[in-house]
């Protein structure tokens, strides 16, 4: 093999552009020495350097890898395969069967192979490679499931840190565990990188809350049915179902339920494909009409719901306001559907909404009631002002002069003696707050007031 030291001396190379993937392999065995050079007039080139083996993986990938040794191995003993050399496709073919959405599962392999990496150490000095921007969470995923499962805090470089902390390359990290953990929390899913560590968390909580994942997933289900006419004894023919779970591989009922309940799928996919297969049965027109306003109809309210928002097409749903943005009546809002805990309501200009977008299959139209509701909503007022005595007072009394209460006050005064005061009022609506910020602007010195975000 040609050694790189021989182009260097021939062009001159580019500092900080020197990987060494032979030293430490990429997850699924890709070895080759990468440096950037500059050409004769300057312009940037890169040269590999790899031997024929390392060339072939690269160019065919692992399973022709272990199809030539296996090809070998008799010529050759000391050539077999081992286990852990297939550990990166093994992992590569569970993600598969966990990910029904064959785009997600692209997604993730694209992400899983081009991503920018980090190198981190064992307190054993054993490299770790993960993808760039991972926390103490993927490590411990990268360790064991039951590591992670287990963790409940972490040391890095000897240092209590969070378990969100990014990681950087060269650090040396140990996970803290006990015996008896509580298990993972979704929100890590909103901080991992590695696509291991998310399906091992998926997984789960899959496991633990099967049970009533599966109630949970079937009253959705014949909810859905019920709101279009229909029974569930009018679509649950045993041939049908059969069609829907080869059609998005699941092995049972529950399998379906669970995935429903689990916010995996969308019971209105599960219906669609139903009704098509009623419909290839029934010459009815109607069922044409009701395919095409499953995701388009109205629904009528009954009664003022408690939340005083209304979720399209589910009655009775659980309601949270999203603590990022706040949404009071008035603002634009959208409705994003979580794992177990209802749906979650934010505006629309809420700086986690490109996020939750992403997510498509989870967004579900919110409205707010159109009646009057009298239900107060928590609202984070943050005002700038130049600091003086009596500042705080004389805003306190604009705002309880308007009747409105005030939760919570903290304030900050920096070294150019700006004060920034952060107040929770309670509002009935944009209309309401709009008031007060009308008010606040009044006071003397006080030069911005808007919501915190």
């Amino acid at each position: 093999m040609l050694h790189y030291g021989v182009v260097h001396e021939l062009y001159s190379p580019m500092p900080g552009r020197f990987k060494d993937y032979i030293a430490v392999p990429k997850p699924n065995m890709y070895q080759s020495i990468h440096t950037t050079l500059l050409g004769p007039n300057g312009t940037p080139f890169e040269v590999q350097v790899r031997t024929w083996e390392m060339h072939r993986i690269a160019e065919f990938g692992i399973a022709a890898h272990w199809a030539y040794k296996e090809a070998n191995k008799v010529k050759k003993s000391n050539v077999i395969v081992t286990e852990d050399k297939l550990a990166w496709l093994r992992e590569t073919l569970e993600w598969q069967k966990d990910m029904q959405d064959p785009e997600e599962f692209l997604k993730t392999l694209k992400t899983e192979l081009f991503e920018d990496e980090v190198y981190v150490f064992t307190p054993k000095a054993e490299i770790k490679v993960l993808p760039a921007g991972s926390t103490p969470i993927d490590y411990a995923y990268a360790i064991h499931a039951e590591v992670g499962h287990k963790m409940i805090g972490c040391k890095i470089n000897s240092k209590m840190m969070p378990i969100i902390t990014q990681l950087k390359s060269g650090d040396i990290i140990e996970i803290i565990t006990s015996d008896t953990p509580k298990g993972p929390s979704r929100d890590w899913l909103k901080f991992v990188k590695s696509s291991s560590a998310k399906t091992k968390i998926q997984q789960w909580f899959k496991k633990t809350e099967r049970e009533e994942n599966i109630v949970r997933g079937k009253e959705t289900l014949d909810k859905e049915i019920k709101r279009i006419g229909m029974n569930h004894s009018d679509l649950f023919k045993s041939e049908w179902i059969d069609v829907v779970l080869k059609r998005y591989n699941y092995q049972t009922q529950d399998d379906m339920f669970a995935n429903i309940g689990f916010g995996a799928i969308s019971p209105n996919k599960i219906l669609t494909r139903l009704l098509e297969e009623y419909k290839k049965e029934h010459q009815e027109e109607t069922i044409e009409k009701t395919l095409q306003e499953l995701t388009n109809r109205k629904t009528v309210v009954k009664k003022a719901p408690k939340s005083g928002v209304i979720v399209k097409g589910i009655d009775n749903c659980l309601v949270k306001f999203s603590k990022c943005c706040n949404p009071v009546p008035g603002d634009e809002i959208i409705g994003y559907i979580t794992k177990g805990r209802g749906v979650s309501v934010h505006r629309t200009d809420c700086v986690n909404i490109q996020e939750l977008l992403e997510d498509k299959e989870r967004i579900i139209d919110v409205s707010w009631y159109t009646d009057p509701v009298k239900s107060t909503y928590d609202v984070n007022v943050e005002i700038l002002s130049n600091d003086r005595t009596g500042l705080l007072s004389d805003i306190v009394k604009e705002i309880t002069g308007l009747k409105i209460n005030i939760m919570g006050v903290n304030t900050k005064t920096n070294r150019d003696r700006i004060a920034t005061i952060d107040i929770i009022i309670e509002v009935h609506d944009v209309e309401q707050l709009n008031l007060v910020f009308k008010a606040i602007r009044k006071v003397d010195s006080v030069f911005e007031v808007r919501r915190k975000i």
